[in-house]
């Protein structure tokens, strides 16, 4: 009976240990099935379409498993591979790369940051952090390397607090920037991109935003480092932040030509990485949403090696002949000391396009449309595909002659270099010269005014000096002179009045009887007279 017992006993022991192991065992098993469909669905999207290969003659780019992604041109905004791009999925941690947009744009690297208790309780215990405490003060440097080099969801928050006074409110600033830079299909509900269904973008959104993000050299530079150090404070010893982006000098899937990449990950959102790289005059920028990895990063590799390959930057002015000014009536003159007019109106020297390799300008299509501050805008598109624009802006003649482009000044600066000549800049000269001129004539209107408000100073102390010094002089009189004596009477006896007058003789007239009598009295002839 013992032995029956102990057998009974080891066999329900047996078969508790058999059902433990079915239950704990299948748990691993099931997530690892899960795992592996996960790859399954990778591994079927690269059979999904990819709309930039269905473009005539267009290079054919890679098959990868993401559900959508983009390699966009930072200069131009042309788009060079298009997979998806308008599809509505999760962000994750690239939501970041907006966070620090914002923060960059609304904050100095100096300001310090005090890290509430909100800050770090609105995350989940495992979430990615980089270990703050409450009341901890750090610079909004040493926070946004954080948030790009260890994903700290706190960090977001402790800026946003910071910056807004609330994390709701920046929010709201995400989403506003967000529109300013074009995008149609993106809204955000928190500072980090944990999960939330309201919470979303697309591909072509996120390159937008990319587009911004990677404008600024210090995001560049943050977001390609590797590790931080952050000193000993208050709170805690000194710490290292490590990232897991493989992308990054020294990782397994280092790229040689990255300047930037942030990566992000959900259960719901899967592998996402938003990278930008530089190489050949081209500055490409490649988004990934939806993969497994590492597929994400080789993936990124594949379409950066596809875009620098395959295309390459081209000049819209040198070689636009489509859209012609004629500007012969209109101030245009050929014995300009610098020779012919240049047109008032032209292309904008410094825009580009970017082309794949062998094609031809001739081959894009143009549309000119008139809005924003220039005065039109010529947009390029190959099948649908955008390849850049260039502004139609208002020129003056002689300034318009003397504009370079950047290859211009390049190249004459490399043959200065080369016969050692001097290059004279003449839009320089020609400044310095109208500044010049304009200092002289108003150093001569001023010196005339100056001289004229001086003479009539001058004319009014004169005037004011002579009639004093006459005043003196008549006072002077008045003082010095005799007392008047009493006029003597001629006549004492006689009054005036009764003196007799002396009687004037009228004058006598030639022809009267009285001045010619005398003429006739003494016209005597004496043969009258018997004498």
């Amino acid at each position: 009976m013992k032995f029956i017992y102990k057998t009974k006993s080891k066999i329900r022991i047996l078969l508790f240990l058999l059902m433990a192991s079915l239950v704990f065992g299948g748990m691993p098993l099931q997530a690892f099935a899960t795992m592996d469909e996960y790859l399954e669905e990778a591994e079927e999207r690269k059979n999904d379409p990819v709309e930039s290969n269905e473009v005539p003659n267009w290079p054919t780019g890679p098959a990868i498993g993401a559900e959508a992604a983009i390699l966009m041109d930072a200069n131009t905004g042309a788009i060079l591979y298009a997979k998806n791009i308008h599809a509505i999925l999760y962000p994750a941690s690239t939501t970041k790369i907006m966070t620090s947009l914002v923060a960059i744009e609304n904050s100095e690297l100096n300001e310090i940051v005090t890290v509430s208790q909100s800050a770090i309780d609105a995350n989940a215990p495992d979430g990615s952090n980089m270990g703050l405490v409450a009341g901890e003060q750090l610079t909004m440097e040493e926070l946004l390397y954080g948030i790009l080099i260890k994903s700290a969801n706190e960090g977001c928050n402790a800026v946003a607090e910071h910056i807004c006074g609330d994390t709701d409110t920046y929010v709201a600033r995400m989403n506003e920037r967000a529109i300013e830079l074009g995008c149609q299909n993106t809204h955000f509900v928190t500072t980090n991109g944990l999960h939330d269904e309201n919470h979303y973008t697309t591909a072509y959104d996120l390159a937008l935003i990319a587009r911004e993000f990677f404008s600024y050299d210090i995001l560049c530079k943050m977001s390609n480092t590797s590790l931080l150090i952050l000193e000993e404070n208050a709170y805690h010893g000194e710490h290292y932040l490590q990232s897991h982006n493989k992308l990054l000098e020294g990782q397994t899937y280092a790229y040689e030509y990255l300047l930037g990449s942030k990566t992000g990950f959900t259960s719901d959102s899967r592998q996402t990485l938003v990278s930008c790289a530089e190489y050949n005059g081209l500055k490409l920028i490649c988004v990934i949403l939806k993969e497994e990895s590492p597929y994400q990063f080789e993936d990124t590799i594949a379409l950066f090696d596809y875009g620098f390959a395959n295309f390459s930057p081209v000049n819209i002015a040198a070689n636009e002949t489509g859209y012609q000014v004629n500007h012969t009536d209109f101030f245009d003159s050929e014995t300009d000391i610098f020779g012919s007019t240049a047109p008032l109106i032209s292309i904008d020297r410094n825009a580009n396009i970017v082309l794949p390799n062998g094609f031809e300008f001739s081959d894009v299509t143009s549309t000119l449309t008139y809005e924003g501050d220039s005065l039109a805008r010529i947009d390029y598109t190959y099948h649908s595909l955008y390849l850049g624009s260039a502004e139609v802006v208002l020129s003056i003649s002689a300034a318009d002659r003397f504009q370079f482009s950047e290859e211009d000044i390049a190249d004459a600066e490399a043959g200065a270099a080369d016969t050692g000549h001097v290059i004279i800049n003449v839009r320089h000269i020609l400044i310095f010269l109208v500044g010049l001129l304009a200092v002289v004539i108003l150093g001569i209107i001023l010196f005339y005014r100056l001289r004229a408000s001086y003479g009539r100073k001058k004319r009014l102390r004169e005037i004011r000096k002579r009639n004093s010094s006459t005043a003196r002089r008549r006072e002077a009189l008045r003082r010095n002179a005799p007392a008047r004596r009493r006029p003597m009477r001629r006549h004492p006896s006689t009054p005036s009045k009764t003196r007799p007058k002396n009687k004037r003789r009228p004058p006598v007239k030639r022809s009267s009887p009285r001045n010619t009598g005398w003429e006739k009295r003494n016209d005597i002839n004496f043969k009258d007279f018997d004498l």
